[in-house]
């Protein structure tokens, strides 16, 4: 499944005790309880034992793999009624989580960017999120504009999400060992309810600033909007990972007003 298994407990408790605790109220008493807390991928528990520990959370579990579903019912049979078999990525995660949940993993190397790409899409739901990935895409969320690791989902992720990186995980506490290395980033909504601009038209943007990022934003916005009837604007001579998403939603603005 492209699973990396942590086995070194002391990095477990970390990453557990890097996610806050919290309250909602719930429709159905009108009380309040703990907040919901989805982990994503509990392999063998090596997270969960330590999730299930706290008493300041709800731990609700999402696995697709069939054997470690077995192994979790056998070992955490108080968890088995909130464990869910089946794909994160096709979860309905309003109806399953309507009063907000934080999601927190080890998260397969190979759907990190697609776990995050799910979390934005319920980013009203998702105050929080911790997540262990690999060094270089946490690197990339984390980075501000200027860098040449800073892309698409760091534009996209920091709009709604500050971002940071927690602490690096050598490739030795894994088994199998990965050949890379890897590291704990944490997501916190920001105040941001709604970017001053059309937030699909922000996405596309973005997207198209970045699919020739060697390129200017000039060229790279032509290939998907067209010339803007000859029209410039003062980032055209420069590239996508030079602006912040305060730069982006100004272009977004100026293209919704611009184009053909």
């Amino acid at each position: 499944m492209g699973q990396h298994f942590l086995v070194d407990l002391n990095i477990a408790r970390k990453i557990c005790d890097s996610l806050s605790g919290g309250e909602v109220v719930d429709t159905a008493t009108g009380k309040s309880r703990p907040i919901d807390v989805l982990e994503v991928g509990c392999g063998m528990g090596v997270l969960t034992q330590f999730l299930l520990q706290r008493n300041d959370v709800v731990t609700w579990g999402a696995e697709i793999d069939t054997e470690s579903v077995e192994y979790l019912h056998a070992h955490y049979p108080q968890f088995t009624p909130r464990l869910m078999e089946g794909d994160f990525l096709k979860m309905d995660l309003r109806s399953l989580f309507p009063e907000g949940f934080k999601v927190i993993g080890n998260f397969p190397y190979n759907i990190s960017s697609q776990i995050f790409f799910k979390v934005l899409e319920n980013r009203d739901l998702i105050p929080e999120c911790v997540g262990m990935i690999q060094k270089e895409v946490a690197v990339r969320l984390a980075e501000p504009p200027g860098s040449k690791e800073y892309g698409i989902l760091s534009v996209l992720l920091q709009a709604w999400y500050d971002i940071e990186y927690l602490f690096t995980v050598g490739e030795k506490v894994f088994n199998p060992p990965p050949k890379v290395k890897s590291a704990v980033i944490r997501l916190k909504r920001n105040g941001v309810q709604k970017l001053d601009c059309d937030e699909q038209l922000f996405v596309k943007v973005v997207k198209a600033s970045f699919g020739q990022r060697r390129k200017m934003i000039r060229n790279s916005l032509k290939s998907v909007f067209g010339d803007f009837g000859g029209a410039e604007h003062e980032f055209f001579t420069q590239r996508a990972e030079q602006l912040s998403v305060a730069d982006f939603v100004n272009l977004t603005n100026w293209v919704a007003e611009h184009r053909q």
